[in-house]
């Protein structure tokens, strides 16, 4: 695919930088396949649009709040350390730990540099740079209790750059999805955001399921693409686990020949690189990482509709809805979206779109 059908122009003025006060009155951008009209709906409305026996596929992972402020030890010179991700999975936890991470301040952080968090309740050390990222290597320090409790407590919330402002208490809420469980996401799963209890217990009313994938987002997520082919875009490597009850749940779903809806595209990614090779519509329980890149072309094995907000041009989420509703659907909806002024990004408002019918899954699509 190439770069510039991945492009669009997006009034600044549309970009979300605040949530709605509710949840799930956000806008809801209905979109059938084919030719039929766009419907104008609110979230909240979901009950009413999906069929009885659905199942909801939603996305537990937890946003680690994972910006820390603090000085140079000796100097005070302002820094921030971005948490990335563990160096090691297996040793994530106690009062010291070993991360990747970005780094900002006035000079190199080099071998060596020590940062002290809140007069010293949490220091990092500088290691090194690791070889294959190309991220800092430091090592975390809790001068009481375990890392990720600091981290917790004084960390911020890693707000996507293009919401121009930083981050506040409120956003310690509205930037986590009511169901997050599992820490270790540097983004949120911004579809899921929408999402309340009352609106679960009004779809189990209706006889909708809900199941779980977790899936870490990660930085990769927000990558520009910046080569004219996205074939040549490195893709970014997102660890996930769909766990047997996931397996079941989209077994029984199959049996009743309901839809599996995925709520944002990173349950896609999951419940697609899980997809059974041997039983179309299936997933496997797995745990596991991918770099799955959902391109026109694709065929969708598991899932049959997507709830999702609106992508960034020349990214690759927005290859995948390209690849899932139809690029030409697509772009109109987009055009559609953006003379009704709906919201755009993380805290926008969202679509629902069914699967192209002629994506039928073939055995080669791999993670």
């Amino acid at each position: 695919m190439r770069l510039d059908r991945l492009d669009y122009h997006l009034p600044p003025e549309l970009i979300a930088s605040r949530p709605e006060p509710e949840r799930d009155a956000a806008r809801l951008l209905v979109v059938p396949p084919g030719e039929g009209d766009v419907d104008h709906r609110r979230v909240r409305d979901l009950p009413d649009l999906l069929p009885s026996g659905a199942l909801l596929v939603v996305n537990d992972t937890r946003v680690v709040p994972a910006r820390l402020i603090g000085k140079k030890a000796g100097s005070g010179g302002a820094v921030e350390i971005f948490v990335v991700r563990p160096r090691d999975a297996a040793v994530a936890t106690g009062a010291e730990q070993c991360v990747l991470a970005m780094g900002r301040a006035s000079k190199p952080l080099r071998p060596g540099t020590r940062v002290l968090f809140n007069d010293g309740a949490l220091t990092a050390e500088v290691e090194g740079r690791d070889g294959a990222s190309g991220l800092l290597i430091v090592r975390l320090i809790a001068r009481d209790g375990d890392v990720a409790s600091v981290i917790s407590a004084l960390g911020h919330m890693p707000l996507p750059p293009y919401m121009r402002r930083d981050d506040d208490d409120a956003d310690r809420e509205r930037y986590q999805t009511v169901y997050a469980r599992v820490p270790g996401a540097v983004a949120a799963p911004t579809a899921g955001l929408h999402f309340t209890e009352p609106l679960f217990d009004r779809l189990a009313e209706r006889g909708i399921t809900r199941a779980a994938i977790t899936l870490h987002v990660g930085l990769g997520t927000f990558q520009p693409v910046t080569a004219d082919d996205l074939n040549d875009h490195p893709m970014h490597t997102e660890t996930f686990v769909v766990p047997p009850e996931t397996v079941q749940a989209v077994s029984l779903a199959r049996a009743r020949g309901a839809p599996v809806v995925a709520v944002g595209t990173t349950a896609v990614r999951a419940l697609e690189s899980a997809a059974d090779p041997d039983r179309p519509g299936h997933v496997k329980a797995m745990s596991a990482d991918t770099k799955l890149l959902i391109q026109p072309g694709f065929a969708f094995r598991v899932v049959d509709r997507l709830i999702t907000n609106f992508h960034l041009p020349r990214s690759t989420l927005l290859a995948l809805v390209y690849a899932f509703a139809g690029e030409d659907r697509m772009r109109r909806a987009y055009e559609l979206a953006i003379q009704h002024n709906y919201r755009f990004y993380s805290y926008g408002d969202a679509m629902l779109l069914t699967r192209t019918q002629f994506n039928v899954a073939p055995t080669d699509a791999r993670p």
